[in-house]
């Protein structure tokens, strides 16, 4: 059977998603081609002789733009089988359908698409009309197979690590885990998952980074939602990755909550080779943070960004800029603390230009004043549209992204876009000086590690 399993966008990095089940379908006897769409051309020969087309989708971004190459796939091969899985597949069910699919996995995926390759051989591809059989959502624990990367660019081809005096770093990308046993309100896993988190089992993951450093990677991210959900599983992996890779380096995703529970264990974090922490701060504003049922307050980041500096590791913190709780007064206040905390250079330009989604099954929609303020689900843009009561500050959220695109193609530094954002949002709120008085000294951007990959979610 010939599968094509396409995946268009997801971070700058090599696609686990296509790696992980290419290596089940392909032990199965499957003829599997991985096309990454963010790094490659499409490719239309592969899409003539598939069987089973596969479109990965496990950011909003990546599902607009695998719904737009959907008809394109259908026109080349009205005859294949049209799949749609990862974690935004599930969500958008109904729409995904119009538009073909006959297959929707999400959660665990990788074990659906085995069942559906081997149902597909079974009735040698009859399946037009006829029912899903395997569960659209599945959690179920699965014991994984260790990524399948050949077919995908090369490791180089893809984002890189910045790190001082102009070093570079290839990067490498793995999961430990997925899911997420949290339950905030706009986060897009929680209708997946319900709580639940699953692990991929350590040796899976050593092996899978050992391979990926075979192929050049000098650092690797760990996309876990949250790399402290399953505490003594992801320490355990990076003290055997140090050992058996002393020079590697690494970045994670955890929680405020999480690195406040687990202080003690950030300077293992360090010793590890871990540069940077990435958090979804989102607000700091506790009225906020609750209603989007965060699980921290204004005053547990602040003293998080101090545990992590007195660690010797970086916080890159990720925000919600633009809510329709968001007012001139309260993002101003955030800029204000970020240049207080000297976070200036460690915030990615975009975190400033955050905009709200409501995706279908958001648990946002619990709320009464939420539901009241979105218009009807808007199925081509995969979200429920809403506009801020103050037409100020929807002007600013115009404005601010459109500045940060522009001053980033020109090459200012974080601190440069930061402060410009900054007098933008005065010149906004009828107030100005501050942000020219705050200006100080911050640290160099090349003494900060990130990822040079604009951030979307």
């Amino acid at each position: 059977m010939n599968v094509v399993l396409l995946s268009t966008y997801e971070l700058g990095r090599q696609p686990f998603g296509l790696a992980s089940p290419a290596a089940w379908l392909r032990e199965a006897g499957a003829t599997v081609t991985c096309l990454d769409l963010s790094r490659t051309a499409f490719e239309e020969e592969p899409i003539r002789s598939a069987d089973l087309v596969g479109f990965y989708v496990p950011m909003h971004t990546a599902t607009r733009i695998a719904t737009l190459l959907a008809g394109r796939v259908r026109k080349l091969n009205p005859r294949a089988h049209l799949c749609f899985f990862g974690l935004y597949a599930p969500v958008n069910e109904s729409f995904l359908r119009k538009l073909g699919a006959e297959t929707i996995l999400g959660g665990e995926f990788e074990a659906g698409l085995l069942a559906l390759v081997e149902r597909l051989q079974t009735t040698n591809q009859q399946t037009a009309g006829l029912p899903q059989h395997e569960p659209v959502i599945s959690t179920a624990r699965q014991r994984f197979r260790v990524p399948d990367r050949s077919g995908l660019p090369a490791l180089r081809d893809y984002a890189k690590l910045d790190w001082g005096n102009g070093e570079q770093r290839v990067v490498g990308y793995t999961e430990a885990s997925r899911g997420c046993k949290h339950l905030c309100r706009h986060c897009p896993v929680v209708p997946v998952y319900q709580g639940r988190f699953r692990v991929v089992q350590r040796e899976v993951v050593i092996e899978d980074i050992r391979r990926q450093v075979a192929a050049g990677a000098s650092h690797i991210t760990f996309g876990d939602p949250d790399f402290f959900n399953g505490v003594g599983h992801s320490l355990a992996i990076v003290d055997e990755l140090h050992r058996a890779h002393p020079h590697l380096t690494y970045d994670a995703t955890i929680k405020i909550e999480h690195l406040l529970q687990h202080a003690r264990h950030l300077r293992t974090l360090r010793d590890t080779g871990c540069l940077f922490v990435t958090s979804a701060v989102e607000a700091v504003d506790d009225r906020v943070l609750r209603l989007l049922d965060k699980g921290h307050t204004r005053e547990d980041f602040v003293q998080v960004v101090k545990l992590v500096r007195n660690a010797g590791l970086h916080l890159s913190p990720t925000f919600v800029t633009f809510t329709p709780w968001t007012s001139l007064e309260g993002y101003l206040d955030m800029l204000s603390l970020m240049a207080e905390l000297d976070l200036a250079e460690s915030i990615a330009p975009i975190q400033l230009a955050i905009r709200l989604l409501i995706p279908a099954g958001s648990r946002l929609l619990e709320l009464p004043e939420m539901r009241a303020q979105v218009g009807e689900f808007d199925e081509g843009a995969l979200s429920y549209p809403w506009i801020h009561h103050d037409a100020r500050v929807e002007q600013l959220f115009q404005d601010v992204r459109e500045t940060v695109g522009r001053t980033e193609a020109l090459g200012q530094t974080r601190s440069e876009i930061f402060f410009q954002v900054w007098e933008m949002a005065e010149r906004a709120a009828g107030k100005k000086g501050a942000a020219t008085f705050r200006m100080e000294p911050l640290p160099a951007r090349a003494t900060i590690p990130y990822i040079n990959e604009p951030w979307f979610c």
